[in-house]
């Protein structure tokens, strides 16, 4: 997780110098006149443009205000705007501001206050009620949420004291005392969207799919793209179940791979040949493959890197390789997204 912590003031920046000590994955900037070892920057507004999308979360140590007024123009989408918080440069507070849910603001402003000696702000209504709410739920179990508008409807329903229903094809752990099986609204955790347990039924899919690529040096993005959503379309895959690309590091500059990574939102990653030799499994192998990059087999490998159990082979079309594998799933309702 990539977490940028933007100071403006002295005072601030040794708060965001407890914030780097305590919390892993930050990158520090601090404002030119106060900086040290941090990364300096002349304009707030400037700055938040060119990183607003490149982290996981923005830390702001400023007003309230300021931070508003310098993402607004850079907000899309609850469903992939980055974690935003503020906090004050006396570190009383740390203000969860955007992307409270799906971003984990909320969380990470509880994180945040507790590293500083600070309280969270927090307004959510399913949060200060203590209650289920959807997208939360989803975000800490790395689930895809297909209907934003009636999460919306199941997060209102249970603020304002209606039952609603739950059903999962997945083993699920603290199961909380709150739903009813009679509802007509209810969630569905299922990879399956023919699945219709409630008359209204909210689902949220897994993303437990990584997928191994291999390429040619500057294979065309649109190739790469149409053969990968071909392949998991006649396997009956949902794009949205990928989670992460896995492949070479010798593919890190290759623009089809990045382009795609960042399409669907995801994490690429890249792998020695030897750290690809030492995933497990059972695999083809290429004797081509190995004198050319070190590995015996680059996509099957890097799919299965991460854990998963291998669901599409090795696919191969016009120097391009590709499989697949399934990673196991795991419901907990007392999982916070950090």
């Amino acid at each position: 997780m990539k977490i940028a912590v933007i100071s403006l003031t002295e005072n601030g920046r040794n708060i965001s110098k407890k914030i780097f000590a305590d919390l892993a994955g930050c990158v520090c900037y601090a404002f030119e006149k106060h900086c040290a070892s941090e990364i300096p920057f002349t304009s707030l507004k400037e700055l938040t443009a060119e990183i607003f999308s490149e982290y996981n979360a923005l830390i702001y140590i400023c007003a309230c205000g300021t931070a508003v007024r310098v993402i607004a123009p850079n907000i899309v989408s609850k469903l992939t705007d980055p974690a935003v918080i503020a906090v004050d440069e006396q570190g009383k507070f740390a203000i969860s501001l955007l992307s409270g849910h799906i971003g984990g603001a909320n969380a990470f402003a509880k994180k945040i206050a507790g590293i500083i000696g600070g309280t969270p702000v927090i307004t959510t209504a399913t949060d200060i009620g203590g209650k289920f709410s959807p997208d939360s739920f989803a975000a800490a179990n790395n689930l895809h949420i297909t209907d934003m508008g009636l999460a919306k409807e199941v997060a209102a329903a249970v603020v304002n004291g209606e039952k609603v229903g739950f059903y999962s094809d997945y083993p699920c752990k603290n199961i909380p005392d709150i739903f009813s099986d009679n509802a007509e609204t209810g969630v569905c955790v299922s990879d399956n969207r023919t699945r219709k347990p409630f008359k209204r039924t909210l689902h949220l899919i897994p993303k437990n799919i990584v997928i191994g690529v291999g390429c040619r040096k500057n294979t065309s993005p649109e190739n790469l793209s149409e053969f990968i959503w071909r392949i998991m379309g006649e396997n009956g895959i949902s794009l949205f179940r990928i989670c992460q690309l896995n492949t070479i590091d010798i593919k890190k500059d290759e623009a089809a791979v990045a382009e795609f990574a960042n399409k669907l939102n995801i994490p690429a990653n890249f792998y020695s040949a030897e750290q690809l030799m030492n995933a497990r499994g059972d695999f083809s192998k290429s004797e081509f493959v190995m004198k050319t990059v070190g590995a015996d087999n680059v996509c099957e490998r890097a799919a299965a890197i991460s854990g998963g159990r291998i669901i599409i082979a090795k696919q191969a079309e016009n120097g391009i390789t590709f499989a697949a594998a399934e990673l196991s799933v795991d419901i907990d309702f007392e999982r916070e997204i950090l």
